[in-house]
């Protein structure tokens, strides 16, 4: 009996607030916002998600641009570094030479 008196009270007091209109057209709204509509939170959450990671990919990119910059500028500028480069990249060697080659 005392259950019944208790889950009475509860309800009176619920049941005001279950039942308004504008609560339950707000959850109503954010159900639909959240799962059901054509931009819907979580296909924006993966959105951006993809949009950080191509962030990082551009970032990473510019760098190594950067890097291979740098690289042909001192190539160009100066012979001996081109001629570095080409026997340790391409394995080149001058007319009388032997080249070995020792794997670690």
């Amino acid at each position: 009996m005392a259950m019944k008196i208790l889950f009475e009270n509860i309800w009176k007091c619920v049941k005001p607030v279950a039942f308004n209109k504008y609560l339950v057209v707000l959850i109503g709204f954010g159900v639909f916002i959240t799962f059901f509509d054509r931009h819907n939170l979580i296909s924006r959450w993966r959105t951006g998600q993809h949009i950080k990671q191509l962030k990082e990919e551009i970032s990473f990119y510019e760098q190594e641009i950067e890097a291979n910059k740098q690289k042909m500028q001192e190539l160009q500028s100066n012979d001996e570094n081109l001629e570095k480069f080409a026997r340790e990249q391409y394995l080149m060697k001058k007319e009388n030479e032997d080249i070995f080659l020792i794997d670690e």
